[in-house]
Formats: structure tokens, sequence, C-alpha cells
């Protein structure tokens, strides 16, 4: 029996937060137990920071002095960690909530303060030569831990500047958070979200995910267009102020990697997990001379869908008549089966992720949209959804666990300096949980319609995780390449790139629609997190070839390719991500890896053919 406490939001609606059950809602308290115990942990990071200030000058007396140095560093990171996410989450709960945005400001000016604190810090061991420092990671067996760190801070040595350039750069970090953050209270905080009258006469009020769920399950092309031209409306007549804001990311992005003697924001970018930019820049450029499949799917769809025109709010409604609604209470204990390959230790931990109060489910007034997975350093994973019972948001809370077993492995074996890992490799595991749970929904699909359902969503798949980010990422070059170029940044220069790559990715299959050249304003990545979209398709591949291992027919082979997979898992940051995918099996230097993604979607599309 399901529990007594079980929660269905109705469709359309936007409960208050204290209407929703606690099981249904992350519990803290293993962060930081009262918001008293917050601030006692945040005055504790507050003089760590200042005590950290007496290690400058130091590191050159020997590898003792250096070790205790990084211990230092390590202690205030996994304050850091406690400080900001209690803060961070509780206001991800309601971003209305003034006073707990003010405390969340307060950390940003603490963390601010701590850069400040230890920008000596790299240009002092710099200083030293290598040759030394390897002598005492040689001698040492406690510093040796930190010997990757070491060597990739020397391996960056050319971009650190002096102690007094570092100082200056670290003042710059109140300021580089603030385009995101004004992006965030223009779409979010003070967002006013339309109600919309569907043709049936029902009202829906337009948030991020009863708008996203309307597209997904809407067969009525008016509703859709509707609710579609609707909602970006609001991003097209503020087009304006967010190409001012993008303006910012990109002014900041050039700004850094000019002072620290970048070619360009791509390699600035890239460098420091030592990725070649011929990374990015091949990968927009075979999947550009891969996007027949792409295209051959949209002509398919147009044909099922039997409309006359086709733009891009029609490219998420099922083929198929689809009206299942999927119950949270249930989804869960089918993406523990799904994990089954992964073995039985893996099982338990996703088991505890469910059962202990990690995941806050349910939209709800003021929450932060979207979905994503806090890496909460010396508590546990906690998971942020907006679950609205659709077939994509059981995918999206299979994608989000992935991310949540990947900080859980990782921190478990990995010392503090290593917990953390690049985002290069942070988007496998999320994409191979999906790639399990479709396996296992394709297994126990009995009928043609559940099964062209599934194909779509594994063709939907490739194209939003896939091709989409690479034409994001494609615009991220494109926008930063305006400044380096000592281009004006405008919407009406940003709107044109866009429209430009709508027709290089879908040419003459998707029909022209006015306001979609001005969507990009809507992509959070933008304004948060430069050049990490791209990561997305690189990670994709990545996990299409670990995927052949992990499927194979073959008992040792499969034990193999789940055991190099576990460990790619528990390395963390440990080492270089091109490095750590090697040793798991991937090569992301051979086109070949990329290509076979056009070569599997082509296979996918075909068969959804002969199932229509």
């Amino acid at each position: 029996m399901p529990p007594l406490d079980t929660f269905r939001p109705e469709p359309g609606s936007l409960p208050i937060r204290d209407a929703i059950p606690p099981r249904y809602k992350w519990d803290l308290t293993s962060i930081c137990a009262t918001w008293d115990d917050w601030s006692a942990r945040y005055k504790e990071l507050d003089a760590a920071i200042a005590a950290f200030t007496s290690f400058q000058g130091t590191l050159a007396q020997g590898a003792s002095r250096l070790l205790a140095s990084f211990k230092a560093m390590d202690e205030m990171g996994a304050l850091s960690y406690r400080v900001w996410y209690f803060a961070s989450l509780h206001y991800d709960e309601d971003q209305r909530d003034n006073e707990t945005n003010a405390r969340r400001q307060q950390v940003q000016i603490l963390f601010a303060r701590q850069q400040q604190a230890s920008s000596w810090f790299n240009p002092e061991l710099l200083a030293i030569p290598l040759e030394a420092v390897r002598g005492w990671l040689d001698g040492n067996a406690d510093l040796a831990v930190y010997r990757f760190a070491i060597e990739s801070l020397f391996h960056e040595q050319e971009h650190v500047l002096d102690a007094p350039g570092e100082k200056l750069m670290s003042y710059a970090g109140r300021f580089d958070s603030v385009p995101h953050d004004s992006y965030s209270a223009l779409t979010i905080a003070d967002a006013k979200f339309p109600l919309l009258t569907l043709a049936s006469g029902s009202h829906v009020t337009l948030t991020y995910g009863q708008y996203r769920a309307l597209l997904e399950t809407n067969r009525n092309q008016d509703d859709r267009a509707a609710a579609y031209r609707t909602f970006h409306q609001t991003f097209a007549d503020n087009q304006n102020t967010y190409a001012a804001l993008y303006n910012g990311v990109l002014q900041r992005d050039w700004f850094h990697a000019r002072a620290r003697g970048y070619a360009s924001t791509l390699d600035a970018a890239l460098h420091g997990n030592n990725i070649p930019t011929s990374v990015v820049e091949n990968l927009i450029a075979s999947t550009k001379l891969g996007v027949e499949p792409l295209r051959r799917y949209h002509r398919l769809r147009r044909r099922v869908l039997g409309t006359s025109t086709y733009r891009l709010f029609d490219v998420f409604v099922p083929l198929v008549e689809h009206t299942v609604r999927y119950r949270y209470d249930e989804v869960g204990a089918w993406i523990v089966d799904s994990v089954a390959p992964l073995g039985s230790d893996y099982q338990q931990n996703v088991r505890r992720a469910f059962d202990g109060q990690w995941i806050d489910v349910f939209e709800s007034t003021g929450k932060k949209s979207g979905a994503y997975s806090a890496p909460v350093y010396g508590s546990h994973p906690y998971m942020l959804l907006n679950y609205n019972e659709t077939l994509e948001a059981v995918f999206t809370l299979a994608h989000e666990m992935g991310h949540s077993m990947h900080t859980l492995l990782s921190h478990q074996t990995q010392p503090f300096v290593y917990a953390g890992y690049t985002i290069f490799v942070a988007e496998v595991p999320s994409t191979l949980n999906e790639a399990l749970f479709l396996d296992l929904m394709l297994e126990r699909a009995n009928s043609r319609d559940e099964r062209v359902v599934l194909l779509q969503h594994a063709i939907d798949s490739i194209t939003s995780t896939f091709y989409t980010q690479v034409m994001f990422a494609d615009f991220e070059l494109q926008a930063h390449r305006l400044v380096e170029q000592d281009q004006p940044v405008t919407a009406d220069a940003l709107n044109a790139i866009y429209v430009s790559l709508l027709g290089a990715y879908y040419g003459d299959v998707i029909d022209d629609e006015e306001v979609s050249r001005v969507t990009w304003a809507r992509i959070p990545h933008f304004f948060s997190t430069p050049y990490y979209v791209y990561q997305y398709a690189t990670c994709f591949a990545s996990t299409a070839r670990l995927m052949q291992g992990v499927r194979s027919t073959r008992a040792g082979e499969r034990k193999e390719a789940v055991t190099r997979y576990l460990d790619l898992l528990r390395a963390g940051g440990s080492d270089y991500p091109m490095n750590l995918l090697a040793r798991a099996g991937v090569d992301l230097s051979q086109p070949d890896t990329v290509r076979a993604v056009a070569t599997g979607l082509e296979t996918l599309v075909a068969r959804l053919e002969n199932e229509l």
C-alpha cells in the first residue's frame, strides 16, 4: 500500500510548499541542524579564512608547511559546502524569501573574502621550483596525496598571475555572479507567470514546469502554439535586458581570459582540464555534418502528426496518444530495478536516496525551476525536482539520480581535494542512468503504442542531449567571439546567430516562428555556466560507448565494463577528465565516437518508422 501521506498535485495547479507532505521534501538537517548551527559554521569558516593568511610567505619552508596549508584549505572547503548549500537549498525552496536570499548573498560575500585571503597561494607555490616540490612529494606520503592537484596547478603556471595580480583578480569575484543573479531575479523571483485559457475552456498557469508539461501532453496544436507564444513573449518583451545581461557574461569571461593570457574564452574554459579547443570545434563541425537523421526524424513527426505547419512547439508532443501519468510513488522502484546491472551496492544507494528525504519532489509557489543534484560534501547529495508525472519527469529523476550516485561514490572514495569532479565527466553517469532506465522500460513494454512512446523518448534524448546541446554550444562560441572580435552584443545580433543556427541544424523541416529567434534568452546555462552545454554532447557520446560494454551478452566483458565504469565514478577529480574516460574505455579524440551518435539515431528513427 502507498504511504498515508501520498500526494499528487492536480495538473495545472501550483501548491504552496506547506501543503506538500514532508516525505516529498528534502530534509536539510544533515547539512546543518538549524539556522543557529549554520551561523556557528559560518563564523567558523570566517575564522578559518582569517587564519589562512598565516601561511603566506611560508610555503618554501618545506613539505610539512605545504601539507598544513593544503589541509587548511580542505577544512575551509568542507565548511564552504555546508555553509553555502544550507542557505542556497533553502532559498531554492522559495526564491521570494528575501531573508534567506540575504543569507545566501552573505555567503557569496564571504566566499569573495575567502578568494582574496587565498589569492597569494598559487603564485607562492609556483615560485618554488617544480623539481623541489616533486622531491617533497616523493618524501612525504601525506603530501603525495596532493600530487595531481600540484601538477595540474603547474600545468596552468603560465596563466597564474603574481600575488598582486591574483589579489586584484580575487576582487572581481564579487561581480562574477551578478549577471546570473540578475537573470534569476528577472526570470523567477520577479516573474509573473501568465494564465492561459485552453481550447477546452480550462486554465493553466504557465510556470516553467506546467509550460513544458503542456507541450509534452497537449495534442491540440492551437493550445501548444498559444502556450509557446505566450510563454516566450515575456522574453521577447525583455530581450534587450536579456541581451545586456548576457553581454555581462561575455565581457566577464573575456576579461578573465585576457587577464590570464589565454588566446580565447574557449581556451580559458578548457585549459584547466587539459582539453584541446579542437574537441569543441570538431564536435560542432562533425555534428553539423550529421544532421540528416535529425531532419529525417522531424519529417517523420510532421507526417504522423498530420499538421500543415510544424514548429518548435510541435517537437515534444507524443506521436501516439499517451495519457499515462507516472506517479512518483511508483517510479522510484522502477529506477531501483533499472540500475541492477551496476550491482547490488549501487542499487542500495539509490534506495537510500528515495527513502532518506534526499529529494525535493514537486513544484510549489516560488520554488526554483528545473532540476539539479547538489553535491553537499560531508552530508549526502540533494536533488531538486519539479516533478509533474510526465515521462520526461521520470527520466529527469533517473538523470539526477545518476549525478547523485556519482557524487556519493566520489565523496566516499576520494579525499576532499579530489571529491569534486569536472563537468566534462559529470553528465556521463546521468545519461547512463537514463539509458539503463530506457532499457528496462522497453523490455517491459507490451504494446505497440508503448514501444513508440519509448522509442520517441530515446530519439528525443539524442536530439535534446546531443544535437540541441551542440547547437547551444555553437551559439555560445559565436556569441563569445563577438566580444573577442570587438563586435557589439545586442539583442538583434544574438537573435541573428540563433536564427542562423536553427536553419543550420533543422533546415527547412521546421517552419519559421518569429518568437523562436529570442528563445536563447530562456537557457539558464548561458547565464550561469558558460561553455557547459557542449559537455552534455561529449558525455552522451561517452555514455553510448560505455553502454556497449554494460549491455554485452558476455558475462566477463559485462563485468569488466561495469567495474571500469564504477571506478570512473569513484575517481572523482583525481585526474584529467579525458584520462579518466580513457581508463573507462572511451577515447574522445576519435571522431568515430561522435559520429556513432548520428548512426545510432538513424537506427532508432528507422525502427520508429517501422513501428508507425
